[in-house]
């Protein structure tokens, strides 16, 4: 199944600097180097006290029948590197990688208390073969990328998370729980599902990601049907990724640039945000009946900006009885194409979004289809625009 089991065979830098512990534990207490054709297969558990981070060739970890530990006081760096482990492959500290992690069988295992000590993915490193059965169980890191999807999951659950920089990271991370954020296991706070940005915000209870980076990024996560999202939503064109907010500490909305999918499954695109302002994030939804307004009148509106100073804006009437209030508004396809907290007619049919349409380039001719939430009154309104661009 693994293409037979690899042994430790030539190249190696100093064979004197590994001590084999009672056949269950192979130490290292020197220094190893593998070179570019060195291949080395470990079928016990490794401790590393030495220098064991220069390193080409090929590392592999296989066992049928028990699950391996890698641990010691110094961390490890490999070129190319597979895991074959049925019963788990446990880091007790951190491993490197400098080209390709090759997932088989079995899960790799991190700390999730000690999120410092994960797999590391080096500059331009990757990964292959992940899955709901071979996967990162814990946290993953990367150094020195701008984009790259997280191999984590919970389980049997793989559940990625895409991470997109405006710039490299010197240093990221990032694990999945499939756990309740009112409840979370290894935290020591509770991340209350109730505290919202604003009441018509909702949060699932079923699951969270924890990010940390430095860069303004966005985010793609998915959801499967143990994500439960029809609590959350009447549709997915409704779902919204949201953080709890470090400062603030409650749930804010980081919005819904792009998504694809069913009620079932699917991938939700946040906006731009900065990870580490946020503790935990998740999947969440604007969820509630629509509804009609007394004292502002909300209506189908129809938009011509060409200049001549009719309908060259969104006005909606009344607007100032409401300025705590929030607009998206979304093409045919449910892409997002512009969002104003605290609107005051300012839109002239040009996007302010970047992910999709080019922030500041005006929209092409068509109906559109925009939510406003007037905070102020408990109100959230679903309305039609269609918009006669200028040529």
């Amino acid at each position: 199944m693994w293409n037979s089991f690899k042994y430790i065979i030539c190249n190696l830098g100093f064979l004197s600097g590994f001590m084999v512990l009672g056949q269950e534990a192979l130490h290292n207490y020197g220094t190893i180097k593998i070179h570019d054709t060195g291949v080395v297969g470990f079928h016990m558990d490794v401790i590393n006290d030495g220098a064991f981070n220069q390193n080409m060739g090929l590392v592999g970890f296989y066992n049928q029948s028990k699950e391996l530990v890698l641990s010691g006081n110094s961390n490890l760096v490999f070129f190319d590197v597979e895991v074959a482990v049925d019963h788990g492959f446990y880091l007790e500290n951190t491993m490197g990688v400098l080209n390709n992690l090759n997932l088989i069988t079995g899960n790799l295992f991190t700390s999730r208390s000690q999120s410092e000590i994960n797999i590391s993915f080096l500059n331009d490193s990757f990964y292959v073969g992940e899955g709901n059965q071979n996967h990162v169980e814990g946290y993953a890191s990367i150094q020195g990328k701008e984009s790259f999807t997280f191999p984590i999951g919970d389980g049997t659950k793989l559940r990625p998370l895409t991470l997109t920089s405006n710039t490299i990271n010197d240093y990221a991370k990032s694990a999945y729980y499939y756990e309740n954020p009112n409840s979370p296991s290894v935290f020591g706070e509770s991340f209350d599902t109730k505290k919202l940005e604003t009441e018509f915000l909702s949060v699932s209870n079923f699951e969270f990601w924890h990010l940390e980076g430095e860069k303004p990024s966005y985010v793609d996560l998915s959801w499967n049907r143990e994500s439960n999202i029809g609590i959350l939503v009447d549709d997915i064109s409704e779902l919204r990724v949201v953080g709890w907010s470090s400062r603030n500490r409650k749930w804010e909305d980081l919005g819904n640039s792009g998504f694809e999918g069913n009620m079932s499954q699917g991938k939700l695109t946040s906006n731009t945000f900065t990870p580490n302002d946020y503790k935990i994030i998740t999947l969440g939804g604007n969820k509630g009946m629509l509804q009609s307004l007394s004292s502002i009148d909300l209506d189908n509106y129809y938009m011509t900006p060409n200049g001549d100073g009719i309908n060259d804006r969104l006005v909606i009437d009344g607007i100032e009885n409401s300025p705590n209030n929030s607009l998206q508004i979304y093409d045919r396809y449910g892409i997002l194409v512009y969002s104003k907290a605290n609107y005051n007619n300012e839109f002239e049919g040009i996007s302010n979004r970047e992910s999709v349409i080019a922030r500041n380039s005006g929209l092409a001719s068509g109906i559109y289809f925009y939510v406003i939430s007037l905070n102020d009154l408990n109100i959230k309104h679903q309305g039609y625009l269609y918009l006669t661009a200028h040529k």
